[in-house]
């Protein structure tokens, strides 16, 4: 049986991004740029080049700048053309239209199982991807497309996973895979935890933050309890998934950043202005002082 077209992609992001204040006290997190975009947008665009541009956007108070960020500025437009920078008033306007964004506000922290529960109308009965801002996938990355050719074959939900040592698996969502990774790529998930004990880890895979999930997910989500944190998590209503249906990992490598992490951001924000077709070239040559600087 030929799977359901994946089509629609919700992405969290009602956090309160405490682990940058003070710049998150009246920004968003997700506003924060990274080199001349904010990072919740190539979040987006990573979406629509995976060819999914039906998107959900699950925000809170003082995230109204995220929704004015995809909307249309018809004034900035006009004064651009005005100014006659054409070309910058065309990507305003392609902005605002390279996907069909909806959203909705989380009114209080509950949670990401909760946070995905909120988008069960948007998504009916059918599979969609969470995107977590945080997890930045560098432009090269297939993930997303490797997830969603996996979903085509399975049928079947999948997380993306990455090895991680102690103490850095505490941090995350464990998955217990069936045996080692397959000749496709993936591995069969029979159990998983939220931030484990390292010690008590089930293995070194860590969930990261891309998810394909079936709509099943929903009533999980629904049955839920406070889980770590007291919050409802998402990783809880996996586990109560996996025991229903097939419930697959794909182990990855490199390409992600992990933005909500202060020196990966500033990572990121390096690595992805070394590759910015007009200011690389420049910012390769203040580098190369800066670091000459330091190591006199």
């Amino acid at each position: 049986m030929t799977a359901v077209r994946v089509r629609k992609a919700v992405i969290p992001a009602a956090g309160l991004g405490t682990r940058f204040l003070p710049a998150t006290k009246a920004t968003p997190k997700e506003m924060l740029p990274i080199v001349d975009k904010p990072g919740i947008q190539y979040v987006v665009e990573e979406a629509v080049a995976a060819g999914i541009t039906d998107i959900l956007i699950i925000t809170g108070r003082s995230k109204r700048t995220i929704e004015d960020h995809f909307d249309r500025s018809l004034e900035l437009e006009a004064s651009l053309e005005k100014a006659g920078r054409h070309e910058q008033a065309k990507e305003m306007r392609l902005l605002a239209e390279m996907a069909d964004i909806h959203f909705v506000r989380q009114h209080q922290p509950r949670g990401l199982g909760h946070a995905v529960g909120m988008a069960r109308k948007h998504v009916g009965d059918e599979p969609f991807v969470v995107m977590l801002p945080d997890d930045l996938m560098a432009e090269e990355s297939t993930l997303l497309t490797d997830m969603l050719a996996s979903y085509d074959r399975t049928g079947s939900s999948v997380v993306a996973l990455k090895r991680f040592g102690a103490p850095e698996i505490g941090s995350y969502g464990v998955v217990l895979p069936e045996g080692p990774v397959r000749d496709d790529g993936l591995v069969r998930v029979v159990d998983m935890v939220e931030k484990p004990n390292p010690a008590e880890a089930p293995s070194d895979l860590a969930i990261m933050g891309r998810y394909l999930l079936t709509p099943g997910i929903f009533d999980c989500i629904a049955r839920l309890t406070p889980g770590a944190g007291g919050e409802l998590q998402l990783t809880d209503a996996m586990r109560k998934l996996l025991k229903s249906e097939a419930f697959y990992g794909l182990p990855f490598e490199t390409g992600r950043y992990d933005t909500g992490n202060k020196l990966d951001w500033l990572r990121a924000t390096v690595e992805i202005a070394l590759r910015h077709p007009v200011l690389g070239e420049d910012f390769q040559q203040i580098l190369d002082q800066i670091t000459g600087r330091t190591a006199m």
